[in-house]
């Protein structure tokens, strides 16, 4: 009987409560960004180590305050790869060289 009172929504996944949440998004976009940028930078240039560890340290801030005050499930999904692309790419770029060069 509880299932008949829930909203049929399609992409449950990515469903959202109906508010906005500029705060949350735009730690979401951050976080994917950063994320992206460190991942990408460490995969193809070794020289580059201070973009990728700094930008992965960052973006791994950034998404673990995003997740402590993130709402649904749509920015969870996001914040999770984007704290895991800028995880890898921050590991990367300390292998190559770390933060100070």
């Amino acid at each position: 009987m509880a299932q008949a009172s829930r909203p049929n929504t399609a992409g449950g996944l990515f469903a959202t409560d109906g508010k906005p949440h500029p705060l949350q998004d735009t730690l979401l976009a951050v976080t994917l960004v950063l994320g992206i940028t460190s991942f990408v930078v460490a995969l193809v240039d070794d020289d580059l180590h201070l973009l990728s560890s700094w930008a992965g340290l960052v973006g791994i801030f950034t998404g673990a305050y995003g997740q402590w005050i993130s709402e649904t499930t749509r920015e969870r999904f996001g914040l999770i790869l984007g704290l895991g692309a800028a995880g890898i790419g921050f590991f990367l770029g300390m292998a190559h060289g770390g933060l100070f060069g």
